[in-house]
């Protein structure tokens, strides 16, 4: 099947790009079996989203964990990164991906060797005490005992963003930084409806950028913020997009 018109040129924009990042949602991970949170078969269509507020967290520690542990630390154990992963961090390596913006908590991007990750919610590679703020790994010996508990006696818990917090202030001035120096950005994967993480691809169209968007079907994106809307799974797109790029 030769390339469309627009396959070719989203490649010769990436490969012209001088400051190339991704922004990626859901849609990356769910073909490593990480389901998504919105959607038919999403979190959120069996789950409460109340359940992962941080106010239910501090009033219900071990009820939450629970949850939490099934949910993510039981399922991404046995997640591996997929080809639209390494794809990503292949271009990383080659010097054509500057930084990557990614919404999802499971550190496949890490796993698949991506290094300049910015993980606009946080990840659950790590804890973070909730009374002295101490980070730590998330080892499996952690989690034997729910809640899992700080040297200090503070409830430990996932360093991701539950609803009712801020989004961490790192993340934001690292992807202010990357936004500024965008022309090419690549998003993979996202519905663009999940905010604020969904103004990041609207901010760098606002200042300039050339918007790639990979996609199974049309996003919110796509009408108004996309210039190439790519569409199929991400693994079979990002792998041809990375056999159109020069060796």
């Amino acid at each position: 099947m030769p390339p469309d018109k627009d396959l070719l040129q989203a490649v010769e924009w990436i490969r012209e790009a001088k400051y190339l990042s991704a922004f990626t949602g859901a849609g990356v991970s769910v073909e490593s079996n990480i389901p998504p949170f919105r959607g038919e078969n999403g979190l959120w269509a069996t789950y409460d989203p109340e359940l992962f507020d941080i106010s239910y967290f501090r009033a219900n520690p071990a009820k939450s964990w629970t949850l939490l542990k099934k949910l993510f630390y039981d399922t991404f154990r046995d997640a591996e990164p997929n080809e639209a992963h390494r794809v990503l961090a292949r271009l990383e390596r080659r010097g054509m991906l500057k930084a990557l913006v990614t919404q999802n908590i499971d550190n496949l991007h890490h796993l698949a060797g991506s290094g300049n990750v910015i993980e606009y919610h946080g990840s659950v590679r790590e804890l973070v005490c909730i009374s002295c703020k101490k980070r730590r790994g998330a080892e499996p010996a952690l989690l034997e005992s729910l809640p899992p508990k700080c040297e200090c006696g503070g409830v430990l818990k996932p360093d991701i963003v539950f609803f009712g917090e801020e989004i961490p202030i790192h993340a934001l001035l690292n992807v202010e930084k990357t936004i500024e120096k965008t022309d090419v950005m690549l998003v993979v994967g996202t519905t663009g409806e999940v905010y604020p993480a969904a103004f990041v691809p609207i901010e760098a169209k606002r200042r300039g950028a050339r918007i790639i968007e990979v996609n199974v079907t049309p996003s919110s994106l796509s009408q108004d913020v996309s210039d190439i809307l790519l569409r199929g799974k991400a693994t079979e797109v990002m792998a041809r997009i990375e056999a159109m790029l020069p060796a």
